[in-house]
């Protein structure tokens, strides 16, 4: 292994609780590298706004906070290799190697895994043939695509309601299907919802067919979960936002999951493999918001430094 690039920390996930480990970890004065399969920012950059960060009273747009948090670990050190996704981590002695999708091989010293989530989908005939033609599951990404038109957004969490409230600068109607007949947001962001003209409820549904016409979405067929009759209900398109899965496939082999899914660790991000920690979405956490994934983050990486300095007798 001396002919392997050798670095002290790979992060794998460049969204806030990676940033965040990047930024801890490099001003720790070690070699931190963040490994992303796209651009630094994660799920964030998908948000429109976020209200409710310290040290933002106006708020921020999600990709202007991912961008500062992007820099400011790259002032302090951090390498970033964007479009680099790592296929495979194998443990070697008490380090890693890591490979890239392009098959290079590097050897670190600890990792964080900070891979995140990714949203469900409703398995539903029609989902899979129109995504990308009506189905979507980011409002601010495509939601200028429904302009004059009718959608609906699919869930009853904070995101599908800040969602079905960004859609309706655009749409002409949005309506909001929820399973249950109340939503799970909080409280002052039902509010909003309920004060809005352009929203409608569909309580007590769940979608059971996309359909479509000339290619694209036409309808969803619904069906009660109260024995009521079913229901065709013409939209051009679909936001889903019923919850997310973990993306813990890396390391599956390597240290325990819950039943979900979701990264065991302890209150500094260990996982039950020794160097190696989990930050952000990937673990459980009722609470998902972009400040405690960063604080996360920023546990998992200070736990990492002392590892490895341990290990390596440094002094930080």
């Amino acid at each position: 292994m001396s002919d392997m690039e050798t670095i002290d920390i790979a992060i794998i996930g460049g969204g806030p609780a990676g940033l965040t480990a990047a930024l801890y970890a490099a001003r720790a004065r070690t070699r931190t590298v963040v490994f992303e399969s796209g651009l630094p920012g994660g799920q964030i950059v998908t948000t429109e706004r976020v209200e409710n960060y310290p040290g933002f009273p106006e708020g921020i747009t999600g990709p202007e906070i991912g961008e500062l948090m992007h820099r400011q670990a790259e002032r302090f050190g951090a390498e970033f290799r964007t479009f680099t996704p790592i296929e495979r981590i194998e443990p070697a002695d008490l380090d890693f190697v890591l490979t890239t999708g392009e098959g290079e091989k590097i050897l670190a010293h600890a990792v964080i895994l900070a891979t995140g989530a990714v949203p469900k989908r409703l398995n539903v005939p029609g989902e899979a043939e129109y995504t990308g033609r009506g189905v979507s599951w980011c409002a601010t990404c495509d939601g200028a695509f429904f302009r004059d038109k009718v959608v609906a957004v699919i869930g009853g969490g904070d995101a599908a309601v800040e969602e079905a409230m960004f859609l309706t600068k655009f749409a002409s109607k949005v309506y909001l299907v929820h399973r249950r007949d109340e939503l799970r947001a909080t409280k002052c962001i039902q509010e909003q919802c309920f004060a809005n003209e352009k929203i409608e409820m569909r309580w007590s549904r769940v979608v059971t067919e996309i359909i479509g016409e000339n290619g694209k979405v036409a309808a969803i067929q619904l069906a009660s979960t109260k024995g009521e009759p079913e229901e065709v209900l013409p939209v051009d398109g679909v936001f889903e936002f019923v919850g997310v899965e973990p993306q813990s496939a890396l390391v599956k082999d390597l240290c325990d999951l819950d039943e979900r899914g979701y990264v065991k660790v302890d209150h500094n991000g260990l996982t039950s493999y020794p160097g190696l920690y989990a930050a952000g979405d990937v673990t459980d956490s009722e609470l998902k918001q972009v400040i405690t994934a960063a604080a996360k983050g920023a546990s998992a990486a200070f736990e990492a430094v002392k590892w490895i300095d341990e290990r390596l007798c440094r002094v930080s």
